[in-house]
């Protein structure tokens, strides 16, 4: 049984990965006071960081359309099942990761006492802590499976797209065990899914036997988000990506869409939206992510990207996950929820949270607009014009879902609209073969 505990990881974070973070261009070379204040950042987390890595192997693995089987919890996630069946995947291994709870509380009292770039770089340093945690942990996972003819796939954790970040609870009860395991440091799962610390991650690594499904070309290649310099089981260059939710290319997506219903759909294709045309395809193309199962239900994903309306306008990313019944069904809302981006920190920002994290992201979770009703309705929802930024009122929240649900009616729409002007074919999509 492959199982370890690795209680002081060595932390060798890649400039290049902190200054992503950090929100400087790829090339950025840090200078100034942005060099001290990352020096420093390093520093201080090398005297006071308590890292730590835990992995244990699932043992067995059932994978069906959308669920997934380990001994001891089932997991939802059509997503992950996907690329578990595709790598014919038996098995996998359970990851814990945490900086520890003390860059947490160090950036805190940064902030308390009126020093905001010290706070920034410590918590994003903190982060970059975790990412380099998750790829040390992958690369002596794909040590051992190597010498045991196996293969590893990408990691993927509740809260990616198409898996509900509540089903952290069950991961972290199946990572301890039946009898709890004795880690360095207390990790904590809320209700919502939610960590504390929250520089925390859970994650999974499927394993296959069958290494040609992940050979260079297959997007199950997990070589590519990994950063792990001088990997002598490397596949394929690193290339940073954020795990995307479709299983098919938007524009074979759109265009099957069309090839299914007839000319009369039941989306307005002359829809007159709030936002405009030039925003709406923007969005379409850069910010949603379209999949359509065999039923013709569709599953979206969007990441809005705003800012706080405080605290120096920290930037923010939530993911909007919704699912639509077929065209036959009117393209009814079945699903809505959204939740903050995995590698996010600015929500911890907004002056709602800081007065209650828990009860405010239950608030947020709980909103699910236009349940129910078709896509279509969104068109003529009343809803308060409150662009802000920031999740604090209900109005900039009702806002935003306002203006996911119509990127998500434009994306269907046009392509309808085109199929009755001219025969579908993938090379007539507005946004291109592939995502």
């Amino acid at each position: 049984m492959f199982e370890f505990l690795d209680s002081q990881p060595q932390v060798d974070v890649p400039e290049a990965e902190y200054i992503r973070l950090l929100g400087f261009p790829r090339e950025h070379i840090l200078r100034d006071r942005s060099r001290e204040l990352a020096n420093w950042a390093h520093s201080w987390y090398a005297e006071h960081g308590r890292p730590w890595i835990f992995a244990r192997r699932a043992g067995q693995l059932a994978t069906e359309a959308d669920t997934i089987r380990v001994p001891g919890a089932k997991f939802h996630s059509t997503r992950l099942a996907e690329q578990f069946l595709a790598a014919e995947a038996s098995d996998a291994i359970l990851v814990a990761v945490s900086a520890g709870p003390e860059c947490e509380e160090a950036a805190r009292h940064a902030w308390q006492e009126g020093k905001p770039d010290e706070y920034f770089f410590l918590e994003m340093f903190g982060s970059a802590v975790v990412e380099h945690l998750v790829t040390r942990a992958a690369g002596r996972i794909c040590a051992w499976a190597d010498q045991s003819g196996l293969a590893v796939l990408p990691h993927y954790s509740p809260g990616y797209s198409g898996w509900p970040v509540s089903d952290q609870v069950k991961l972290w009860d199946v990572i301890r065990g039946r009898n709890g395991e004795t880690f360095p440091a207390d990790l904590h799962v809320l209700d919502t899914g939610m960590l504390r610390p929250k520089k925390s991650l859970l994650t999974v690594f499927g394993l296959t036997r069958h290494i040609d499904k992940i050979q260079p070309g297959s997007r199950l290649i997990p070589c590519e988000n990994c950063s792990l310099t001088g990997c002598q089981y490397r596949r394929a260059p690193y290339r940073y990506f954020m795990p995307q939710p479709e299983a098919v290319g938007r524009a074979a997506a759109l265009t099957e869409l069309s090839r299914q219903e007839p000319a009369a759909g039941p989306l307005d294709v002359n829809a007159q939206y709030h936002l405009n045309a030039r925003a709406l395809k923007k969005w379409a193309r850069e910010r949603l992510r379209l999949e359509v199962a065999g039923d013709g239900s569709v599953r979206a994903c969007f990441r809005y990207e705003g800012t706080t309306c405080s605290n120096l306008g920290r930037p923010l990313q939530f993911d909007y996950f919704v699912r639509l019944q077929p065209a036959s069904q009117s393209y009814r809302i079945a699903e809505a929820h959204c939740t903050p981006a995995v590698s996010d920190s600015g929500h911890t920002h907004m002056c709602e949270y800081l007065k209650d994290p828990d009860a405010f992201m239950r608030q947020v979770f709980a909103e699910k607009p236009l349940l129910n009703r078709p896509l279509n309705d969104v068109l003529a929802w009343e809803r308060s014009p409150n662009p802000a930024g920031c999740y604090c009122e209900a109005g900039s929240r009702e806002h935003k879902w306002g203006l996911v649900f119509e990127v998500i009616h434009f994306a269907l729409a046009q392509p309808e609209k085109t199929a009755r002007q001219q025969p579908p074919h993938p090379e007539n999509s507005p946004y291109g073969q592939t995502v």
